[in-house]
């Protein structure tokens, strides 16, 4: 893998010029403008600070940009991720959070080295549109403290809602009127200049240009410490089998939803870029991205579709980008820590809020609905309230599960069944068929669409229903796609018990999988080659002749 990574770097670095770097270099500062306020908000949102936000956003660039199975990837702080994070950091601690990091990177390693990036095909759309749109609402209802500078208690973003009832609900006003500005700005600026300038970048400096001259008291983000190893940090001594044992949940959350997210992301991106993704050096970058983290006090990284698209827009080259970026936002920690220290919490709460808007997508939805496809809309909202009051694992779990028994229900209506008795003007117009007792117990059985344990009972049903003067049986398997190990072995016992009774079975047009099917159950061993033809028009001709 490694010795692939060093050819593609050439392969990605051929030809590569000042034009190019220059390309590289203001992509790379565009990156940089969008990720200043998102990983601020992100680390707050997420249970930690703002420190960690940016903490996490400088390595992940460095370290998962450099190892990334795309050139075009930029991992960071998400807020998918600051969605289950909340939960963690209320049960376990920020100590806690670091060793599920820890533990979520090393998983993200095993599937990486065992290969398992293809596993994420395997969710359908409506899963992944589901757990969006919860960890969507996650985070905008998790924004109401900051954003109406209210506080409430609870574990999770529910019961923190449930706990205004005995807390009281009183918003300030000076923080409310930052939120609203900043939501106004990011909905209102010109797509057209969201490019050069983004809106949410925008909306944080006018809200602290306001604040400058009203100097409203509302909570802000704090003192951000001009250090890459803040004192709050994972630490070898805080490793011990309690702690880790009772975090293996919330590792295997942490790592689901970034495996879905970053490969979810280099699939887009690679589209967008008309370039090759490897999946399973993207799990192996962002496994020793996040074991590295928690050391320097970052919240888990996953890659970023908002800014790996800003990236590819911005006309990014090559995976410099990415380092580009970190580095200026390594900047900005040293040089830009005053100003942003004084950015009011409602600000960032806004930035969220509309960020949780768009997180959702809107034409999957649009089309779900429009359409009336019921099993993918109960799948999408299975999947969105598991999330919204589980959690990811269960709520992609159940979306999967529901999934799939509404396909096995839908599939097993798909098989169709007809049975045919010998028709001789079909046959041959030109012969006379005098040996009608003979040639009337000749049946064909016309199977199209897949068997499985769900509708074996209808092939069952059918061959029960034969006629008891059939003393030949022809399966017409043309349009069988394939059958499963219970179906197989049903069509095994019934081909012995009619051999036994002296029908004469043949096959034709037996695809290669249900040809392997057969093999594997022993049905081709019953029978000579004289029994399988391509044409049902051979069978006939050598059992009527």
């Amino acid at each position: 893998m490694f010795k692939k990574m060093i050819e593609d770097l050439k392969r990605e670095f051929k030809g590569y010029n000042v034009r190019s770097l220059s390309s590289d270099l203001l992509s790379g500062l565009t990156v940089t403008a969008v990720a200043i306020p998102l990983a601020l908000a992100f680390g707050v949102s997420s249970g930690a600070d703002a420190a960690a936000g940016l903490i996490t956003a400088i390595f992940a660039g460095l370290v998962i940009g450099f190892l990334s199975g795309g050139s075009f990837q930029i991992s960071g702080p998400t807020g998918a991720m600051s969605a289950i994070l909340i939960s963690v950091v209320a049960i376990y601690g920020i100590q806690g959070m670091f060793i599920a990091t820890m533990m979520a990177g090393i998983i993200l390693l095993i599937a990486g080295i065992f290969k398992i990036g293809k596993l994420i095909s395997i969710i359908p759309m409506p899963v992944i549109t589901g757990f969006t749109s919860g960890i969507a609402i996650i985070i905008a209802l998790g924004q109401i403290d900051n954003f109406f500078g209210t506080k409430s208690e609870g574990a999770n973003t529910i019961e923190k809602i449930m706990s205004y009832g005995k807390l009281g609900f009183s918003p300030q006003i000076g923080s409310v009127i930052f939120g609203a500005i900043v939501i106004l700005i990011m909905i209102l600026w010109p797509k057209k200049l969201q490019k050069y300038f983004p809106s949410s970048l925008v909306s944080i400096i006018v809200v602290l240009v306001l604040n400058f001259f009203l100097k409203l008291d509302v909570p802000t983000v704090g003192a951000i410490p001009r250090t890459l190893l803040p004192e709050s940090r994972l630490l070898f001594s805080d490793l011990n089998y309690s702690s880790i044992s009772n975090l293996i949940v919330p590792a295997i959350s942490i790592a689901v939803l970034g495996m879905i997210e970053s490969l979810l992301c280099g699939a887009t991106g690679g589209r967008m870029k008309g370039e090759k993704f490897d999946a399973n050096r993207e799990l192996l970058a962002q496994g020793i991205g996040n074991v590295l983290l928690p050391f320097f006090g970052g919240v888990p990284a996953t890659a970023a579709i908002a800014r790996t698209s800003v990236a590819i827009k911005s006309g990014q080259k090559t995976r410099l980008t990415s380092i580009f970026h970190s580095v200026g936002l390594l900047l900005s920690m040293f040089l830009l820590t005053g100003v942003m220290s004084q950015i009011p919490m409602s600000a960032l709460a806004g930035v969220l809020m509309v960020t949780a808007w768009r997180m959702n997508e809107w034409h999957i939805i649009k089309y779900l609905t429009k359409q009336r496809l019921k099993g993918p809309i109960t799948a999408f909202f299975a999947t969105m309230l598991g999330t919204v009051f589980f959690d990811l694992s269960v709520a992609i779990i159940a979306g999967v599960a529901i999934s799939g028994i509404l396909f096995i229900v839908k599939t097993s209506d798909n098989l169709e069944i007809n049975v045919s008795k010998f028709e001789p003007d079909r046959f041959d117009k030109d012969r006379e068929f005098t040996e009608e007792g003979i040639h009337g117990g000749i049946r064909v059985i016309y199977i199209s669409g897949s068997i499985f344990f769900g509708n074996i009972n209808s092939l069952k049903t059918v061959l029960d229903g034969l006629d008891k003067d059939c003393h030949t049986l022809i399966f017409s398997l043309r349009g069988l796609s394939g059958l499963d190990a219970t179906s197989a072995y049903s069509v095994l016992e019934f081909c012995k018990d009619a051999k036994e009774k002296g029908i004469d079975i043949h096959f034709s047009g037996v695809q290669n999988s249900v040809k392997k099917a057969f093999t594997r159950s022993g049905i081709i061993a019953l029978f000579d080659e004289t029994h399988f033809h391509w044409s049902t028009q051979d069978i006939l001709k050598q059992v009527v002749d």
